[in-house]
């Protein structure tokens, strides 16, 4: 007899929509992650009402609402928790909008699942959507529909939680979007390797060829199209380089309208609602960890936080990668799926694949909530393979928080609520200045393009070895010519400072 307090995950639903397929309802956020619940509800076919119950709601923040001055065109929810209990008759004593990142539902699994278990909460729910897609065709298309609700109620806001996302210095030299910082990373990975640009562009069409045959066979996938690492390697109009070394395939798709939920209930309340003991899955193991900022990391193309969030979380659940059967590793970019994997021995072709969706760049990079969907498909795998392993690995931020869940039909004994884990942050750390500096050594690099143009932004250390940021003058021949060319790890730049106080550098 499992325990009482002992939490298990009793429903998962995903619900998707592509613009101009069959059945297409431009729904809203609220009404997408509100299809989704109510499908993980229908999931755990419960004798009675499971939305009565719910007394604990998480939602994933929708990327308009994830940072200050983002814009919501359309409006929004003044609590989108309770707005979307309300459209399955939910009404909860605790709302929770938690922090922006992709580690956050799994992160949050984690900590429901330990308040059940201390008996703080009986059913707890946590949902999320991104309808990106629609929003952009209802803009292009000069409609305007009223997204807009006021719900009022209890809400716990834990805020944008972006402390660790942004880094002074990076951001004025145009490292604003995820993709460059990630492009960065992936710059000092491929220099550590000595793989020219096009040798490391098909290394990661190897590594992503497999999740496009993933994608074409999941249904809410946004593109099920199965590609071979050659056509995600090579450059065309078509799939053109967004930041050097990514061409526009490869990386995380935002464009779509997606919505998935997880329904985590004590055992106790399982049984008296009558959900069928076949349905539970059981959470073994959830390990969260912060990175330090990413000019502070000793390797630019390693996450030490991602690294022990896997390690503790294994050893947690008992387990090694080899006693795993099913994987998903969050994989916006590249990079964050080579860093787990090379530190767990895995090999990008191993048999039991790295993703459960498809992965970002083509299931869909549903916002924050991406790894919902990865739960949800980790739930299915399990049940149909009983007493296998799944393990999820849900990554935030620019390689900057990580959260590791590891889900079985086997039991997990939480009577001493000691599953759910925090990792301390590492302690090591480089020197980064943002003082002015006068020449510097190459690091990493990426040409983002932009739309006012290329710009090259460098990652470097300065005469003292401290890290530095600063943007290569296009204008200059010889200096573009040696980012274009790839290979500029190394090179002697000198620097000075524009009128806006940007550090501008030339081949020395």
């Amino acid at each position: 007899m499992v325990a009482d307090n002992t939490p298990v995950i009793i429903g998962v639903g995903q619900y998707s929509e592509r613009v101009g397929k069959p059945g297409y309802e431009a729904l809203s956020y609220m009404d997408l992650a509100g299809r989704a619940l109510a499908a993980a509800i229908v999931d755990a076919e419960a004798a009675d009402d499971i939305a009565a119950e719910v007394d604990t709601i998480c939602a994933i923040r929708q990327f308009e609402i994830s940072y200050p001055g983002a814009f919501a065109p359309f409006g929004h929810s003044d609590n989108p928790p309770r707005s979307i209990a309300k459209r399955v008759g939910a009404d909860p004593r605790r709302a929770i909008l938690e922090v922006t990142g992709g580690q956050a539902n799994q992160k949050m699994v984690g900590e429901l699942a330990s308040d059940i278990a201390l008996g703080e909460s009986d059913m707890a729910v946590i949902v999320g959507s991104e309808a990106i897609s629609t929003v952009r065709r209802l803009v292009q298309e000069g409609q305007s529909p009223d997204w807009s609700e006021e719900v009022g109620g209890q809400l716990e806001d834990r805020g944008y939680g972006l402390e660790r996302y942004t880094e002074a210095g990076v951001l004025e030299h145009s490292g604003t979007r995820p993709v460059e910082g990630y492009a960065l990373n992936e710059n000092a990975r491929r220099a550590r390797l000595g793989l020219s640009l096009e040798e490391y562009r098909l290394e990661i069409g190897r590594l992503f060829a497999p999740f496009t045959e993933v994608a074409a066979k999941n249904s809410h996938a946004a593109a099920p199209v199965a590609r071979t690492a050659e056509e995600l390697a090579e450059v065309t109009e078509r799939n053109r380089i967004i930041a050097e070394p990514y061409p526009r395939m490869v990386v995380s798709r935002d464009q779509v309208n997606q919505g998935a939920a997880v329904i985590i209930a004590s055992a106790a309340k399982a049984r008296a609602l009558g959900v069928p003991e076949a349905n539970w899955v059981h959470i073994h193991a959830v390990s969260a960890a912060q990175e330090m900022p990413t000019m502070q990391r000793p390797d630019l193309a390693r996450s030490e936080a991602a690294e022990r969030s896997l390690d503790i979380a294994l050893g947690r659940a008992g387990k090694f990668a080899d006693d795993i059967g099913h994987f998903d590793f969050y994989s916006c970019f590249a990079v964050p799926v080579f860093n787990v994997i090379e530190h767990l021995l895995i090999e990008p072709d191993d048999p039991r694949g790295l993703t459960l969706t498809g992965g970002l760049p083509f299931f869909g990079g549903a916002g924050n909530n991406y790894s919902t969907h990865a739960i949800a498909e980790a739930v299915h795998r399990v049940r149909e393979d009983r007493g296998a392993f799944a393990l999820v690995g849900a990554n935030g931020g620019v390689m900057g928080k990580y959260a590791t869940g590891i889900y079985s039909t086997q039991p997990a004994d939480w009577s001493s609520n000691d599953r759910y884990m925090v990792v301390p942050m590492s302690r090591k750390r480089e020197s980064y200045s943002t003082d002015p500096f006068d020449a510097c050594t190459v690091e990493s690099y990426t040409i983002a393009m932009l739309k006012k143009g290329p710009r090259i932004i460098f990652v470097g250390r300065n005469e003292r070895g401290e890290r530095v940021v600063g943007n290569g003058d296009f204008d200059h021949e010889p200096t573009r010519t040696l980012f274009e060319g790839g290979e500029p790890f190394g090179a002697k730049l000198a620097v000075t400072r524009n009128e806006r106080g940007l550090n501008i550098g030339r081949v020395a």
